[in-house]
């Protein structure tokens, strides 16, 4: 049958139409597509990728292709060299043995094209039978022998060890048979044409199966390759789970709807804008059936919709991934197109997925970033800042193109819980202890100043949320940030009064947006209330400080910064960003978060490694004068932060200044420590009492919110009732409180 090429010189992408075809689109199982594609490499010799497109089209990359190059190459250089002519094959004197041999050294040389292991295993085959007859033979017909062998059959041979598709079969060989070995080199991403994304559909042979877990309609499963120390994250969403026709529904409703790119005014009312295309779509869909005269179910319709909704007004795979809680990084580098999506997994770190995004997904969510952000992303402006909600996850994008990025796009998107992250949570996961939270705690209560610092990824951002989980829903909120990170719409859903500024980023430099610096002046007009600074980056930490020292800020006050140490805090706060030097005294706390790795370096753990008070003696620097004093400490030998004996004395400056202006706690280090051992036992006891009854929510921010609110009451009731806060019957009180809910 004619076969309809199409080759792009610009890509070197060669795309062969399978639609019609008795055979399926698959180099690997179909020998007649692999002698058509090899055929095509002997005319054309710069191919980098090659298409088989039917309904979906199934895409091999170039160290695909190279492997079927090297074919076609050997196969010319066969017939260039007449190695199977009949002067090779038989002498003279033999021409008796010469019609056999030059049809199985033929038949040998036109089935490579079509399936070279087998050839090759044919070769190997003829070569044996000629060594084992030329040791039996004896004179003329030993002569002949060696002559086929060491003119015709070798030569072949060392064309074809030469081949690196050859090498990888042979230590296989003999489990060849009808194609497998194939199944296992040639690995294909597939697309069907509604998407642009491409997906390699079967994991390699050897890879094995560490687990499968489902979202939705979407399963995730992660493989270990041999001698590989990255996994492997498979995603099978739910697209590649249709049928044949239900392909070919998706295709031509695509076809009408085309992709929807957002006005302005709906990004402000997203959900409304995805509830509306889900209908044009599902009513689309519904026309198409009526017309093509198929029978569809109608809860496969509305899965359908979903599918074209996702792909026409929505992100496409990026919707899928950021729902998987598990996953906390995702990198797509440029050149977009050449390499899978790589991601950072909560339990098996850096993966690669079977994932392939393509320039136009890459444009479409550059077009979908500028829109909705307001902000540019061009050679001028090379740089884009800003964030992204969808079903099941948001994150912060940075979105980079030239001039910065030679080879143009690119994007890294950090993924944030749906629900903001609490001190419960970090205790089950061992990012940090019950007492130690029930201190940091007790600090929040006592409204102190505190910087939580730690390097890139360390968890400084999801810490900071779970702290605020800890302020008292009654105690206004204000929070400042370039990029929307902390979780305000959630905790305004669980009944929190806050304000949020979103200030110019450092980066980008957007005219039309406030500086940090104004912002957090800003803030400061807007009332009495708790500040969060998602993270101290410039100069507005010169009015953060200013605010402090003046006793303008009455409540907690905290925010992130980068720094691996309390010294690192105070260099960057001091010398990097222009503070004042005893400006710096209105911190009182820095927490320090790490990631900590294990000796062989495979894995990684995200921990809070210190907790620094500083005291306000010193006069030029905190460190040679005894202003960095630590209350707690990370032992690695325990995986956990100890107390200092600074702590267990009572001799902790900021504590003692909270005790002074309680006149219960005042004097009293032994009432001090008994608050702050309740509130550890209260955080480690809803940890114990979730994991013993199977019930995690109970870790979520909803029930951490009552608990807190319960203490804060029953706390205040057993003072009345008794006189004196006294712990045991606070506990008492408030579990029973835990088990009735």
């Amino acid at each position: 049958m004619p076969i309809d090429y199409q080759y792009d010189q610009e890509t070197q992408k060669l795309r062969v139409n399978c639609l019609g075809s008795i055979y399926g689109p698959s180099i690997e199982d179909y020998d007649v597509w692999m002698a058509a594609v090899i055929d095509k490499l002997m005319e054309i010799k710069r191919v980098v990728r090659v298409v088989l497109a039917e309904r979906r089209e199934y895409e091999y990359d170039f160290s695909e292709v190279k492997l079927l190059l090297e074919i076609a190459n050997a196969i010319e250089r066969i017939s260039r060299e007449r190695i199977v002519s009949i002067k090779n094959v038989v002498l003279e004197k033999c021409d008796s043995e010469a019609p056999l041999r030059y049809r199985q050294l033929q038949g040998i040389v036109t089935n490579i094209k079509y399936d070279p292991i087998e050839a090759y295993k044919q070769l190997a085959r003829e070569i044996r039978h000629a060594r084992i007859k030329s040791e039996r033979e004896q004179g003329l017909e030993k002569e002949c022998c060696l002559h086929y062998l060491n003119n015709a059959l070798m030569p072949v041979q060392k064309i074809l060890d030469n081949c690196r598709l050859i090498e990888i079969a042979k230590e296989n060989l003999a489990e060849h048979k009808n194609r497998s070995l194939y199944r296992k080199i040639f690995h294909p991403s597939v697309k069907p044409n509604f998407m642009y994304t491409r997906f390699i559909v079967t994991p390699p042979a050897n890879a094995e199966l560490i687990e499968r877990y489902v979202m939705g309609d979407t399963t995730a499963e992660v493989y270990s390759l041999p001698g590989k120390v990255r996994k492997l994250y498979h995603l099978i969403p739910p697209e590649f789970k249709l049928n044949e026709s239900e392909y070919t529904l998706l295709d031509k409703a695509r076809q009408y709807i085309g992709r929807h790119e957002p006005r302005e005014a709906e990004l402000e009312e997203p959900e409304r804008m995805r509830e509306n295309i889900f209908r044009i779509s599902l009513d689309l869909l519904r026309d198409v059936v009526r017309n093509e005269n198929i029978t569809v179910p109608e809860n496969k319709m509305e899965k359908l919709a979903d599918i074209l909704t996702r792909y026409t007004a929505g992100m496409g795979i990026l919707e899928l991934l950021l729902q998987d809680e598990n996953i906390q990084d995702i990198a797509v580098n440029s050149p977009v197109g050449n390499s899978p999506i790589y991601l950072f997994h909560g339990i098996y770190q850096e993966c690669e997925t079977n994932i392939v995004p393509t320039m136009e997904d890459a444009e479409s969510w550059a077009t979908r970033f500028r829109l909705q952000s307001g902000r540019p992303l061009d050679e001028a402006n090379p740089v884009l800042d800003t964030e992204i909600a969808v079903a099941g996850g948001r994150a912060r994008i940075a979105a980079i193109t030239r001039t910065l990025s030679p080879e143009g796009l690119g994007f890294a998107f950090r993924r944030h819980r749906e629900k903001p992250w609490t001190l419960p949570l970090f205790i089950n996961n061992g990012m940090i202890d019950a007492f130690s939270s029930g201190l940091i705690w007790f600090l929040i209560d006592g409204s102190r100043t505190m910087l939580i610092a730690g390097t890139r990824s360390s968890g400084k951002t999801s810490f900071l949320g779970s702290c605020m989980v800890q302020i008292m829903p009654k105690i206004r909120m204000i929070s400042v940030e370039d990029t929307l990170e902390l979780p305000i719409e959630q905790l305004r859903e669980l009944g929190y009064n806050v304000e949020r500024l979103k200030s110019r980023s450092v980066i980008t430099h957007i005219e039309t947006e406030l500086a940090a610096e104004e912002a957090l002046r800003t803030a400061l007009r807007l009332g009495d209330s708790s500040l969060i600074v998602g993270e101290v980056r410039s100069r507005e930490a010169l009015a953060l400080y200013e605010a402090m020292r003046i006793g303008a800020l009455s409540n907690v006050v905290a925010g992130t910064i980068h720094g691996d140490s309390a010294y690192g805090v105070f260099d960057r706060v001091v010398n990097d960003l222009g503070v004042p030097a005893t400006s710096f005294k209105a911190t009182d706390i820095i927490i320090i978060a790490n990631m900590l790795r294990t000796p062989d370096g495979l894995r990684s753990f995200r921990r809070i490694v210190e907790v620094t008070e500083v005291r306000k003696h010193w006069q030029r620097d905190p460190s040679e004068e005894g202003g960095f004093v630590n209350l707690l400490e990370y032992s690695a030998k325990d995986d956990m932060l100890k107390p200092t004996k600074t702590l267990l004395t009572g001799e902790s400056s900021v504590l003692n200044d909270i005790a002074s202006r309680v006149r219960e706690w005042k004097g009293s280090w032994e009432n001090v420590w008994n608050n702050i051992n309740l509130r550890a036992k209260i955080l480690q006891t809803l940890v114990d009492y979730a994991n013993a009854n199977r019930k995690p929510l109970l870790l979520e921010a909803p029930t951490i919110i009552e608990s807190n609110s319960m203490f804060h009451l029953i706390s205040s009731a057993v003072k009345e009732e008794l006189g004196e806060l006294d712990s045991k019957t606070i506990y008492e009180k408030w579990y029973e409180w835990l088990k009735s809910k």
